[in-house]
């Protein structure tokens, strides 16, 4: 069940709970005067924390790395097709605001896109 190449454009290493090494698929687009960055889980290929388990920390983390401004980014969280009979492997992206605070899973609003939003994000993209 690997996540084909097609949706990320590079492998992030990340420190996930318990500082866990981790690793997500990443696509940063620059579109429309905004910066998206699409973290892309890995399944059998992370070894440690799941991106939607850790998504503020992650944000933050990428965007140190990336010398990005968070304040600027819409940060979305990408469920690949790995081709599963199981429908939770099914491809879905969320858009994920979080909210001031330390507790995250009170603090994140998900938003499932539409596949028009996806295409209309994609396109012209890698």
């Amino acid at each position: 069940m690997r996540v084909p190449v097609r949706y990320y454009d590079e492998l992030f290493d990340f420190k996930g709970e318990w500082d866990i090494p981790s690793r997500c698929g990443l696509r940063i687009i620059h579109k429309n005067n905004r910066i998206y960055v699409i973290v892309i889980e890995l399944y059998q290929d992370n070894p440690g924390t799941s991106v939607a388990s850790i998504g503020k920390s992650l944000l933050t983390q990428i965007c140190k790395a990336k010398n990005i401004d968070p304040l600027n980014v819409v940060y979305i969280e990408c469920n690949p097709d790995t081709n599963s009979k199981l429908s939770f492997y099914d491809e879905e992206y969320f858009e994920v605001t979080f909210r001031p605070g330390n507790d995250f899973l009170n603090n994140a609003n998900y938003r499932q896109l539409s596949s028009d939003e996806v295409k209309g994000l994609l396109n012209n993209t890698k």
